[in-house]
């Protein structure tokens, strides 16, 4: 073989393993977490809210018997999922949902760990989770469209990005 053609070949070899190489790496993601593409899909009058994540440290979820100090039932991190409720008002434009005495309606979730092999650096994935009985608030003049913000939070209380979903109209 001409040493011309040796050398294309070990060129393209090079070049063809450089590309594996960044087929394999491993992704590395901000310790935050980070949640994207939300989607509502109603199911009559309950609804699933569903969203990807990031997480750098891969800390999501908290166990069962994790209900000491910070989180305790009683404290805002014994939670690590909210969605917050929004109505859209005819004149106020999006205003805080709101229960019987007045406070405003978010949804709350305690996610399991998600489960990770000992040499993850990051973890993605998605999420779902049911908004049930019901929705939205039938009392409400405004309930006719709606939307949720979701906030997830890991173990080490990092908070992820604020993320709005689309408005969902009911009929």
């Amino acid at each position: 073989m001409k040493l011309k053609t040796k050398i294309s070949l070990f060129l393209l070899l090079g070049l063809i393993l450089f590309g594996l190489q960044g087929c394999f790496k491993s992704e590395n993601y901000p310790l935050e977490p980070i949640i994207s593409n939300p989607q509502v899909t109603l199911l009559g009058d309950s609804a699933r809210v569903s969203f990807d994540f990031t997480d750098g440290d891969a800390d999501l979820g908290l166990p069962d018997g994790d209900t000491l100090g910070i989180f305790a039932p009683d404290s805002f991190y014994y939670n690590n999922i909210y969605l917050s409720y929004y109505e859209k008002d005819d004149v106020l434009g999006w205003v805080p949902g709101e229960d019987l005495e007045g406070e405003p309606v978010k949804f709350r979730y305690r996610i399991k760990p998600i489960q990770v092999s000992d040499n993850t650096e990051g973890i993605k994935g998605r999420i779902d989770v049911m908004v049930e009985p019901t929705y939205k608030n039938n009392l409400s003049p405004n309930s006719d469209t709606v939307k949720f913000e979701i906030l997830l939070i890991d173990k080490a209380l990092n908070h992820s990005n604020l993320l709005e979903t689309e408005e969902v109209i009911s009929l």
